[in-house]
């Protein structure tokens, strides 16, 4: 048994003082009790002459001790708590995602979850340790193992929501370790389990106690958002978004256009229980600026209210054109919308002065410095060219990417191509049964497409979707799309700026408008920013240039902010959400009320005898 409050037992000095008061003599004084059972022997008594007397049995001495001893235990506030053993080790991982300020909890879930942590914390025995993870879009570890409960407690306070989404996996990956092997060992979840996947994890009956926050889902928010120029006029830009009802009830939602704060349009939508709708603006520019859209109304979750980007006025795109002679391929490129193409027989410098290249089945003398399309291309340093296939028959695409948007390969048959092996920096984006026949990625800080069979020995140019793949590559190659990218940041993702040369100073003003001076090496080539855990629109002043760059959440997992019962691991491993049960039962309301019932049996007692 322990106590809550031990320093009620200091009231047991009054104990002595109501044995003091029965050695006492008592003059007679008339009083109206309810009762004389307990007080005849005083009545009988007569005798005043001398102050004390011998203590006698009363009964009456033996209720009011037991009435002060119980009023003292429950002040005191005994309990009993479950036997856990010592050298346990507890590995917490706090939630820390955008979904953890949603506002269902009071104030809100992360909060919430800080509490029960720091309950946990006072749990702990003397030889107990444990280990503090805060999660979102990266895990950082808070507190290593330890038994120090301060260490514990300012570690906790330490942790602070973040607007990134929550990726669990890298946590568990790190906790992992730590409970294998170990009898007395728990992982100890925080979270409202609004996380990504975690098939890729194989539980392997990790012991891990999932303490769900949450009551409810109210919420609306912006789940995705794009900016691209209108396929009919390039001075106009069209504005893609989606936005979601988390709610299983329909909801309004007014979606307000921003352009560099000032209102341009707005929409209202009806969102079904569950639904996601997309929404379209089509707006003119006629400069540089940031678009934002957002959500006007109250729910739990703000912070997926309003998204950012910027938007740059697109330059024209200088394309050369390495060919031999493909006439299919000159006309496809010139109807590519802001493309500039010029065509050479060979490239004799490393073409700075243009955009991108296409190698039409040609070796350059020079091989070109910019992005690049390379059509059966035989450079062996980029990848390893293996052999020829004969009429190899296309089985597959990836038609997510942006490459291959709207475009198909059903009756496309191609006559012979390089066999490959797919690189580190490339995917395959078309695939036959023998090799990749379509690799993209980036190499040697530049993005290069490359095609393992020429053109002109397929049916392909005489298909639709020959124009829209070169319409796709050239804007997935222009340096300018390549730059607009940049300027898009997730939430808890590093901002990265690839440098020409080093600026004498780097300040960064955050959306809360605390400005920070970033020092840079000399001999950096590269400009990092992880402190994007906000989201906002953030400036970036390089020296004289200043440039700004949009931190969105933009996650459907987020914004569900539906409390999960249970989060699944791999195929089958599951770890259901915790229930609330007395742990720790206080024992003060049983004692106050035997103190209550021994009044109550007095009073009842001398009814029953005068019934």
């Amino acid at each position: 048994m322990n106590f809550l409050a031990p320093a009620a037992f200091a009231f047991a000095a009054a104990l002595p003082v109501v044995i003091l008061f029965y050695l006492l003599k008592r003059k007679r004084v008339l009083k109206l009790v309810s009762s004389t059972l307990l007080w005849q022997k005083f009545l009988a008594d007569t005798q005043a002459s001398a102050p004390f007397q011998k203590l006698r049995h009363h009964w009456l001495l033996v209720l009011q001790l037991l009435l002060l001893c119980l009023a003292i235990l429950a002040l005191a506030r005994p309990y009993l708590a479950g036997v856990s053993p010592g050298g346990r080790l507890l590995v917490v991982i706090l939630d820390a995602s955008a979904s953890m300020q949603s506002r269902d909890e009071d104030p809100t879930r992360f909060e919430k979850a800080r509490r029960d942590a720091l309950a946990l914390v006072d749990s702990l025995r003397d030889t107990d340790q444990m280990v503090v993870l805060q999660a979102a879009a990266q895990t950082e570890v808070k507190q290593s193992p330890t038994s120090n409960k301060a260490a514990l407690r300012r570690a906790l306070q330490a942790c602070a929501v973040t607007d990134a989404p929550t990726r669990l996996l890298e946590a568990f990956k790190l906790a992992q370790p730590l409970v294998r092997d170990r009898a007395q060992a728990e992982i100890h979840l925080f979270s409202d389990g609004a996380t990504t996947s975690l098939d890729e994890f194989e539980h392997e009956g990790l012991p891990v106690v999932y303490h769900r926050l949450g009551r409810r889902a109210d919420n609306r928010g912006l789940v995705s958002l794009d900016v691209r120029a209108h396929p009919d006029d390039p001075t106009r830009r069209a504005v893609f978004a989606a936005v979601a009802n988390a709610a299983s009830n329909p909801a309004p939602a007014r979606v307000e256009l921003l352009f560099d704060g000032q209102l341009l349009e707005t929409r209202t939508l009806e969102l079904g229980p569950r639904e996601t709708r997309p929404v379209i603006f089509t707006v003119a520019q006629d400069r540089d600026g940031v678009f934002t859209l957002r959500l006007a109304g109250e729910d739990d979750l703000p912070v997926d209210n309003e998204a950012s980007m910027v938007s740059r006025l697109p330059p024209p795109v200088r394309v050369l054109l390495v060919t031999r002679g493909n006439r299919f391929l000159e006309k496809a490129l010139a109807a590519v919308p802001r493309a500039e193409v010029s065509v050479a027989a060979d490239c004799t410098d490393p073409a700075r002065d243009f955009d991108l290249v296409v190698l039409d089945d040609v070796v350059p003398t020079v091989w070109p410095e910019v992005n690049l399309l390379a059509i059966r291309s035989t450079r062996t340093n980029w990848l390893e060219i293996t052999g020829r296939v004969e009429a190899p028959a296309i089985v597959d695409w990836r038609g997510t990417h942006p490459l291959l948007r709207f475009v198909g390969f059903d009756n496309v048959a191609v006559a012979e191509a390089l066999t490959v092996k797919t690189p580190p920096w490339a995917v395959s984006l078309v695939e036959a049964r023998e090799t990749p026949l379509i690799l993209a990625g980036e190499f040697e800080r530049r993005r290069v497409v490359w095609l393992g069979f020429d053109t002109l020995q397929s049916t392909w140019p005489l298909r639709v979707s020959f124009p829209i793949f070169l319409a796709n590559a050239v804007e997935w190659l222009d340096p300018a799309t390549t730059a607009a990218a940049q300027l898009r940041v997730r939430a808890g993702d590093p901002f990265r700026l690839p440098l020409t040369e080093v600026p004498s100073e780097v300040r960064v003003r955050p959306p809360d408008g605390a400005a920070l001076t970033l020092a840079l090496e000399p001999t950096a080539r590269e400009l990092v920013f992880g402190n994007t855990h906000r989201c906002g629109v953030y400036r970036l002043a390089l020296g004289t240039n200043e440039l700004a760059f949009a931190v969105n959440l933009l996650d459907a997992a987020e914004t569900d902010t539906t409390p999960r019962a249970e989060i699944r691991f791999g195929r089958y491993a599951r770890a259901e959400a915790t229930t609330l049960r007395p742990a720790n039962l206080e024992w003060w309301r049983w004692l106050a009320a035997a103190g209550l019932a021994v009044l109550l049996f007095e009073w009842w007692f001398y009814h029953k005898r005068t019934a």
